[in-house]
């Protein structure tokens, strides 16, 4: 999909796709979201230009994505982490689409789902 900034943004449909979209997809610079502390999509926002910042409708909409697309996707309001995808890692040993972020900031989002 592309947010309203024009920028690309990929969202993850399973653990397995999680894993492929973060891992292989995704390059260093651009940036990462998921739901804080549930399960959910991993959400990728693709940052051809070396953006230092996401524009805000582009930040909110991906944030959205990543709510709508979690297990909070019914609680209102949903904490969302926003990284650079230089910052998630994969520890030998966790299950697919499990992952840990060296540092992140949070933002809020209403869930929204994307469509197709």
């Amino acid at each position: 999909m592309t947010s309203p900034d024009g920028l690309t943004i990929l969202v993850g449909r399973s653990a397995g796709d999680n894993d492929l979209l973060t891992f292989k997809l995704a390059r260093p610079r651009d940036f990462w979201l998921h739901a804080a502390g549930v399960a959910g999509s991993h959400v990728v926002v693709r940052n051809p230009e070396n953006l230092s910042r996401l524009p805000r409708a582009t930040r909110e909409l991906a944030a959205a994505l990543a709510a709508g697309h979690s297990k909070a996707r019914r609680g209102g309001r949903v904490a969302v982490h926003l990284t650079r995808v230089a910052d998630v890692a994969k520890p030998r040993g966790l299950p697919p689409g499990k992952v840990t972020i060296r540092r992140y900031e949070t933002v809020h989002a209403t869930p929204q789902r994307a469509a197709g």
